[in-house]
């Protein structure tokens, strides 16, 4: 059999060409890196996901997702179509991946042999006053109605993808994670005969970039519904307190006006004492 010779500037090539190759490889696993810390949280609802890049935390999520999915089934008639709705949450042993940058950062969120997949996209931007900020800006969930656990005989099945469009949510200052116990709900529209999809988070802390120390959070962002709901919680509590500080001041000063006047000589009311006076 013959042998293959290579030139020296041949073999040159090749070698870079393999030595690109296993960088731009490592690049791509660096991006994926995805690791799962739900077990950390007592709530069975809320699944916790960290994307890491070079050993460091870059992207994290905490939160509780629900998923409100309509699909056709055929009616009992054979020929009409019925519009059911499938109610699911995110499971907390999804699998993760994602990657990061400066300016962009997104999460892939995948379950059941990838019949469903969540994709949470990331940006920055400077607004008003030079002002940096972060929010997500689109949203995209891939779903199969052929998956029996939620969907049940569901007409035509097949993966179908739902997404956002120009989306501008849970817009938080640069730096900082946002915080939102209260539900945030977001509808997609599906490629499934263009279909509302409802995403609702809550119980949720979220940070895309920035993140000073692995697998912490930084200062936390409230959402404008948390501090509504707080508002409205503290001011009966002020109110009362300065209704309570009202009344302590009238009655201090109603006890000085009695004390003033008792010290005062008492003119006589009867006319006919003055002549004894």
């Amino acid at each position: 059999m013959g042998r293959l010779h290579f030139s020296t500037k041949e073999s040159a090539g090749l070698l870079l060409l393999c030595v690109c190759g296993v960088l731009a490889l490592s690049v791509v696993l660096a991006e994926q890196e995805g690791e799962n810390l739900s077990g950390l949280s007592d709530n069975p609802d809320k699944a916790i996901f960290a994307v890491r890049e070079n050993g460091t935390t870059c992207l994290m999520v905490e939160f509780a997702v629900k998923f409100l999915v309509p699909y056709d089934v055929l009616a009992l008639n054979g020929i009409d179509l019925i519009t059911e709705q499938a109610s699911f949450m995110l499971p907390r042993g999804a699998d993760i991946e994602g990657k990061c940058g400066s300016t962009e950062s997104d999460i892939h969120i995948s379950w059941k042999n990838n019949n469903y997949i969540l994709r949470i996209y990331f940006s920055k931007e400077f607004r008003e006053k030079s002002i940096e900020v972060w929010k997500i800006n689109k949203i995209q969930f891939v779903y199969d109605t052929s998956e029996t656990s939620h969907f049940i005989n569901a007409y035509n099945p097949g993966k179908h993808t739902a997404s956002t469009h120009r989306l501008s949510a849970l817009v938080t200052p640069a730096g900082r994670s946002y915080v939102c116990t209260s539900q945030q709900t977001v509808t997609l529209i599906s490629s499934d005969h263009q279909k509302g999809i409802t995403v609702s988070m809550y119980d949720a802390q979220i940070q895309p970039f920035d993140i000073a120390s692995d697998f912490i959070f930084s200062e936390p962002y409230k959402c404008i519904t948390d501090q509504r709901e707080h508002l409205e919680e503290t001011l009966p509590l002020i109110l009362g307190l300065v209704l309570g500080l009202i009344i302590i001041i009238t009655l201090t000063i109603y006890h000085f006006h009695l004390k003033l006047t008792a010290n005062q000589p008492q003119l006589p009311r009867d006319r006919s004492m003055y002549k004894n006076m």
